[in-house]
């Protein structure tokens, strides 16, 4: 039984921590639905665990690394073939009404994601804390119980690997590498 003070610094992290936790997952899943349903599963789980959060690094870090374990869970239960989503079926379909340069916006943020998609998820998770979510080293080893010199290398690795997937063009836009391994 959670009691009032509990109930306060419960609201406090959910408050605090809620759209970093959700983004966090929308980045790992490009799926607003399951997004929402793993920040959820995520704070039932911090909720659940606050008495075992000991303060040996932020509440930030502490709370992201149940998202990445919540997140990873997930993925377990599923089979591979259900783990990369058809995101160019979304780029043929021009939505009416909207400006030309949010469709700008919305296919880079396609693009980030197929390309996202296509990292192992270790290397998935590093560029989504350091890059999009700009943790630093040590926030991230924290978050992914790593060491800070395999952040490092991973982070770079997969940085290198996301360059062979997209590139920009002359005008700034991305160029799309269907074929990069």
């Amino acid at each position: 039984m959670t009691n009032s003070y509990d109930k306060e610094i419960i609201q406090q992290l959910y408050d605090d921590y809620l759209e970093e936790v959700y983004q966090y997952c929308l980045y790992f899943t490009n799926n607003q639905s399951e997004a929402e349903d793993l920040t959820q599963d995520t704070f039932i789980k911090v909720m659940k665990n606050l008495h075992s959060f000991q303060g040996k690094s932020s509440a930030k870090t502490w709370i992201l690394s149940i998202a990445r374990h919540t997140t990873i869970d997930h993925f377990r239960k599923r089979k591979v073939s259900d783990f990369l989503p058809e995101l160019f079926s979304r780029f043929s379909a021009t939505p009416y009404g909207i400006p030309e340069a949010q469709l700008d916006h919305l296919e880079e943020w396609e693009q980030l994601q197929w390309a996202l998609l296509k990292l192992k998820p270790d290397f998935r998770n590093v560029v989504i804390l350091r890059g999009l979510k700009e943790l630093s080293i040590k926030e991230t080893a924290e978050v992914l119980n790593w060491k800070e010199t395999k952040v490092k290398v991973d982070y770079h690795r997969a940085l290198k690997q996301l360059q062979n997937y997209i590139s920009k063009n002359k005008e700034g836009g991305f160029i799309i590498h269907e074929d990069a391994k």
